[in-house]
């Protein structure tokens, strides 16, 4: 018989299947053995034998449904086992009882093998099979029928349309779950495409090494250490008046357009966006993927570099956008060893970094002028044959007891000279940046034209 459903029930599959398939396997069999006996002869045991195993066989089909449904989840996997053990008992007693008519019992260990051929495995395929072989030989002790193999039309027809029955039905759940399967594969196929698209929504708001960790569940390697790190802080001279003056639209487009760019750039240099706290950004290097402390700070101060280059370009977009106050912005940079790990309570954890160094960076950026870099002597002992830099001299910050000597980051050495690339001037009813690795041949005659033109005009012109 049949109990198909071992596992299936935590997949939503229906769990009286298999009580549906051992009833039809219970009464083609009770029908099979109605069919062998003669009934209008007179009783005697072989024919009492037979009756007694067509009421035990409708019984123990009742029996085996009260037994599943009375059973806890932990209990029924072995109870099926057993029930599917003796399901093949009662087969093989069945085909000794109809005196081995060739259809029937053809039949019957034809349905004995498909149930173990799905069910799965050698070990299943023996278990029914042995209570199959255990069947026969109890039912041959009990009835000692004759060993000649026969084919009784009647008693084939009828376990014929038995077994077609079971078949059909068999069929028809068999289809049943593999559509149900289809369905399941294909919710747990979008629920992936959902869980991508906010898995990727969330990167933007964690730190990288947080993100990649929680996504590929490895967050053991997210324990607190100490770490030798390049840390960067940056935020706008006079915000707050600048939020009094714009309107509420303007000032969103201004600050996500210019928070954009600073988290565009520190990507491509590296860096890792620790926080954003309303205008300022805070970047580490040497946290994740790191390249070693020199390169780490080399990559930092080139960021700090293009960072204020693109603050220069935004003034005059955002100047030809009705916005007079040019943005101003101050950077601080410092490298040292942090605390880098989760903080926080049970509810509520970030992953940041700590410590006296990044404190440092906070107030080097909280002392810069505007459009200013200011760097701390152990950045500037990593990036100095790389980097052309200010001495400024010593400097109190709060929270450090001894002055701190800091330098004014001027440009990158293969900038400055013949080679420099990037020109900048400004003065009152002037203003000028010339960006020669963005200017494209094919503009380079009307950026000369353009020049010229102004050259003439201002020669010609007589100011008072």
């Amino acid at each position: 018989m049949q109990d198909q459903l071992e596992g299936n029930t935590e997949r939503g599959i229906n769990p009286h299947y298999s009580t549906y398939f051992r009833t039809l396997i219970g009464f083609s069999a009770a029908g099979t053995l109605a069919i062998t006996v003669d009934w209008s002869s007179p009783w005697q045991l072989d024919k009492l034998l037979t009756a007694g195993m067509m009421v035990l066989l409708i019984a123990y089909c009742a029996f085996a449904q009260l037994l599943l449904y009375k059973s806890h989840n932990k209990k029924a996997k072995k109870i099926r086992r057993c029930l599917t053990f003796i399901d093949t008992i009662f087969v093989g007693i069945t085909i000794a009882l109809a005196n081995f008519s060739m259809l029937p019992s053809l039949l019957f260990v034809t349905v004995v093998q498909l149930n173990a051929l799905t069910q799965g495995g050698g070990r299943k395929w023996f278990e029914h099979n042995t209570g199959l072989l255990v069947g026969v030989v109890l039912g041959y002790l009990m009835h000692k029928p004759a060993l000649l193999i026969k084919a009784d039309l009647t008693i084939s027809t009828v376990t014929l349309i038995g077994i077609l029955t079971y078949l059909c039905a068999y069929a028809f759940f068999t289809h049943r779950q593999i559509r149900q399967l289809k369905e399941a594969n294909h919710l747990l196929t979008t629920e992936q495409r959902v869980s991508k698209v906010r898995s990727y929504k969330l990167s933007k708001y964690l730190p990288q090494r947080l993100w990649r960790s929680v996504t590929t569940g490895d967050e053991e390697a997210l324990t607190t250490q100490r770490k030798l790190l390049t840390v960067f802080f940056s935020d706008i001279k006079d915000f707050s008046q600048l939020t009094e003056e714009l309107e509420a639209e303007t000032f969103t487009l201004l600050l996500n357009n210019y928070l954009s760019e600073m988290a565009r750039i520190a990507g491509q240099y590296g860096g890792t966006i620790d926080k954003f706290i309303g205008d300022a950004v805070m970047v580490v290097f040497g946290d994740d993927q790191s390249k070693g402390p020199k390169s780490d700070a080399l990559r930092c101060v080139a960021m700090a570099l293009a960072m204020r280059k693109r603050v220069r370009e935004m003034k005059q977009e955002w100047y030809n956008k009705g916005i007079s106050r040019p943005l101003q912005v101050r950077m601080g940079i410092n490298t040292g060893y942090c605390t880098v790990g989760i903080f926080g309570t049970a509810n509520y954890q970030s992953y940041t970094v700590m410590g006296t160094h990044v404190n440092l960076a906070s107030r080097l950026e909280g002392a810069a002028q505007p459009g200013e870099i200011l760097i701390s002597h152990e950045t500037w002992a990593m990036i100095k044959h790389t980097v052309m830099c200010r001495d400024k001299g010593h400097i109190t910050v709060k929270g450090i007891s001894t002055p701190v000597k800091v330098y004014q980051v001027t440009d990158l050495r293969k900038n400055l000279g013949g080679q420099q690339s990037y020109l900048e001037e400004h003065a009152p009813g002037f203003s000028m940046h010339l960006d020669l690795d963005k200017i494209r041949n094919y503009d380079k005659g009307k950026v000369l034209q353009s020049l010229e033109k102004a050259t003439a005009s201002l020669k010609s012109k007589v100011i008072m």
